[in-house]
């Protein structure tokens, strides 16, 4: 963050004071959830910049070799985690990825 601090400080600041309050309130929306920082520095890498629709090895569009990598990655370690067979990793939409989470933690 010290290239976003030097070329835009409003900017910065405005991630900082974000940053800040993320730690000091709760938030229980999915699709807002506390990021680590291994995952927020892998969201701040060339990824950002790709789109990957379909299945690893069977994408839309080309030059998705090393997205596949990243999704086969996430893919066998949610298998390994939940000790499961198979695992999709690719949300359909976030009013999903929210029911999803809803599913797996809370009991009815």
């Amino acid at each position: 963050m010290d290239h976003l601090k030097t070329t835009d400080p409003e900017i910065f600041a405005a991630v900082q004071s974000e940053i800040t309050r993320q730690c000091m309130q709760l938030e229980l929306i999915a699709s807002e959830n506390f990021t680590s920082l291994p995952v927020l520095e892998a969201m701040g890498t060339v990824f950002a910049n790709k789109y990957a629709e379909g299945l690893p090895g069977k994408r839309y569009y080309g030059g998705c070799e090393y997205v596949d990598v990243a999704e086969d990655l996430a893919r066998s370690r949610a298998m390994k985690l939940f000790s499961a067979e198979h695992a999709n990793v690719q949300p359909h939409s976030g009013a999903q990825a929210n029911m999803a989470v809803y599913f797996a933690l809370l009991e009815p």
